[in-house]
């Protein structure tokens, strides 16, 4: 039964979602990785929440489902998430994980209520918000230099080299600021500000796939191949491929099982989404039971002070 399922995968179909999935996983596991050595996992939470109200706005105020308005819309409250847990963390005196929680439930509730208002005038589904649209997205072509590609593909690969980009240009600052911040700050590296250009690639992240993969799988691709990279190596830049590829096989063996499991549970469907965070999480419990957990994350924070002195 399974060969049977897996006989009628469709390359045109089921290639360009699992190439979706893996696009999206990659540039999710980039400021996943730098979220999780600052200790802010929570804040890929906020901001995937957050951006709701941002989308929400945006519709109402054009009428209609353009993509551009919407991901203005939403990087800017991504934007505004990130500024407002911290001017709650430094004029609140509120604790980080706190300020983070208080501002994305009540933007996220915000958003939910403009989406309801919202769905009473058009198809707008609250649902398609939670779960993405994944397996729709080879459905929506565009053609570049003759060459007809998913539009998602474009719209995620893009902000995934904008993140390979922004890492590799400030990758001895980034390391400094993470694991040694006062040294950062006496070279006058300015650590908020690095932090703050997370945030932002979160943001910019969490909006490019939140049409296709939804609110809740953006969170699962930001915070799991992280975790998982986390417990198998202790270098930093190993951490950051290593997240990028335990996306990429939860994407190609997620998607995998919401076509096998159908026929093996005689269920009508199952949400591609739901099944590659689900085999994200199973392969961060893999990992947990055969190898040994790493103490730290041994990163080349020496070697990025030095370069950051001598320039």
């Amino acid at each position: 039964m399974i060969v049977a399922s897996l006989t009628r995968w469709s390359w045109s179909l089921d290639g360009w979602i699992v190439v979706v999935g893996a696009l999206a996983a990659a540039a999710c596991a980039i400021p996943g990785s730098l979220l999780l050595l600052r200790r802010m996992s929570l804040m890929g939470d906020a901001i995937s929440h957050a951006v709701l109200p941002g989308i929400a706005a945006a519709f109402l105020l054009t009428g209609n489902r353009a993509s551009l308005p919407m991901f203005l819309g939403a990087a800017m409250v991504g934007a505004l998430t990130a500024l407002a847990s911290e001017w709650l963390r430094a004029r609140g005196r509120v604790e980080e994980n706190a300020s983070i929680g208080v501002v994305f439930t009540s933007l996220f509730a915000l958003g939910i209520l403009l989406m309801v208002r919202g769905s009473a005038r058009v198809d707008l589904d609250p649902s398609c918000v939670l779960f993405g649209g994944i397996e729709f997205t080879p459905l929506d072509l565009v053609s570049i230099g003759g060459v007809v590609v998913p539009r998602a593909v474009l719209t995620i690969g893009g902000v995934l080299v904008l993140n390979v980009i922004c890492v590799v240009a400030f990758w001895k600052e980034l390391a400094l600021s993470i694991f040694d911040p006062q040294s950062a700050a006496s070279l006058g590296l300015r650590p908020r500000l690095l932090q703050a250009m997370v945030m932002m690639m979160t943001a910019i992240t969490a909006v490019a796939c939140f049409e296709s993969v939804g609110s809740i799988l953006v969170v699962a691709l930001l915070v799991v191949p992280a975790a998982t990279a986390r417990l198998l190596t202790l270098r930093l830049s190993a951490m950051v491929i290593v997240a990028v590829l335990v996306g990429a096989v939860a994407a190609a063996t997620g998607h995998m099982a919401a076509v096998v499991v159908p026929a093996l549970l005689g269920a009508g469907s199952v949400n591609t989404a739901g099944s590659i965070a689900v085999m994200a999480g199973a392969l961060l419990v893999l990992v947990i039971l055969t190898r040994r957990p790493r103490r730290g994350v041994r990163l080349e924070w020496r070697g990025a002070r030095r370069a950051v002195h001598s320039s």
